[in-house]
């Protein structure tokens, strides 16, 4: 039995700004680079005719927060760690754009709280969610709602090709081999470990990821459950192993280190991925997400809903609700 990898320090320098503390600028071409970074940020800010551009929306993140990440009374430090190091990944991405973070319940900073510090800025809320589920149709609508500057909430992260990179690269940091001979794949398969939500949307959106990921690897990719839903993790794999699979990896399909995460990693038979965290794509996935409901100003909930079945291209929505969540209930 193989847990998930450790996670990695995925801390990041934010572009343009001080080097950490004992690290210095020792080339012309890191003191060329941070000063072409500043410029561009400026740059950003003005159009063709020599006027400022309008300030971009606010691109906030909305973390789950949920009780799966507390463990004997006390929250795992590793998630909100996890959180931040993809809020500077996207902030390091464009610059010139404010962003922050809020979540639904639990951890600080709370989503109405980072809203409310945001007074009259406009806002676009991009939940930290792989499927939809009630905290994405319900919860975020409903504190966008209460906001007192215009706010749009936008498809969660999946299913979206981008996700299905990051699961991907993550097997392959756990031991996965790429181009496996014939009999490896006959033996090979993987289960997506996913939270569970009751919402039969959300199991549509996570049996939509394993068909993508299994298109990718070449093997069946089997999705399960840590809660609210089947299967679980264990009836997966041995349904599996009923097929001749005897060489399965669990495929860690959560933002963040957590308990399910870590429930889920401790049933695989041979090797688990780390969560999803601050790995580049799922920074290009944000930003994508919020580009999108920047580009729709107000789509019809018919409408987002049934771009959300499709590869990842939901349509944001304006203080209503909106498909997916992927921690959900």
């Amino acid at each position: 039995m193989t847990a998930s990898n450790p996670p990695r320090d995925e801390t990041l320098q934010r572009p343009g700004g001080p080097p950490p503390p004992g690290v210095h600028l020792d080339s012309t071409a890191q003191i060329m680079n941070s000063i072409s970074r500043r410029l561009a940020s400026r740059l950003s800010l003005v159009s063709l005719n020599g006027r400022r551009r309008p300030d971009p929306p606010a691109l906030v993140l909305v973390a789950h927060g949920s009780r799966d990440l507390v463990a004997h009374g006390s929250r795992d430090p590793r998630a909100l760690g996890t959180v931040r190091a993809l809020v500077e990944r996207v902030r390091e991405l464009r610059p010139g754009v404010p962003v922050h973070l809020g979540h639904i319940e639990l951890n600080e900073p709370l989503l109405p709280d980072t809203l409310a510090g945001l007074g009259s800025t406009e806002a676009v809320l991009v939940p930290l969610l792989l499927s939809r589920g009630y905290h994405v149709k319900q919860d975020i609508p409903e504190m966008a709602a209460s906001a007192s500057a215009r706010t749009r909430v936008s498809a969660p992260l999946g299913p979206h090709p981008l996700l299905v990179e990051t699961l991907y690269a993550r097997l392959v940091e756990a031991g996965w081999r790429t181009g496996t001979d014939d009999a490896s794949r006959r033996a090979g398969g993987v289960v997506l470990a996913a939270a569970g939500s009751r919402d039969p949307d959300s199991a549509a959106d996570i049996r939509r990821t394993a068909q993508l990921l299994a298109e990718r690897l070449g093997v069946p990719v089997v999705p399960a459950y840590a809660a609210a839903a089947t299967p679980t993790v264990p009836a997966a794999l041995r349904a599996l192993a009923a097929r001749g699979r005897h060489r399965v990896a669990v495929a860690s399909c959560f933002t963040a280190p957590g308990r399910f995460a870590t429930q889920c990693a401790d049933a695989a038979p041979w090797i688990a991925s780390a969560p999803l965290g601050a790995h580049p794509a799922m920074a290009r996935l944000v930003l994508h997400r919020y580009d999108r409901a920047v580009a729709t100003p107000e789509p019809t909930a018919e409408a987002v809903l049934a771009a959300a079945t499709s590869v990842g291209e939901a349509t944001p929505v304006r203080n209503g609700p909106e498909g997916p969540a992927g921690n959900g209930r």
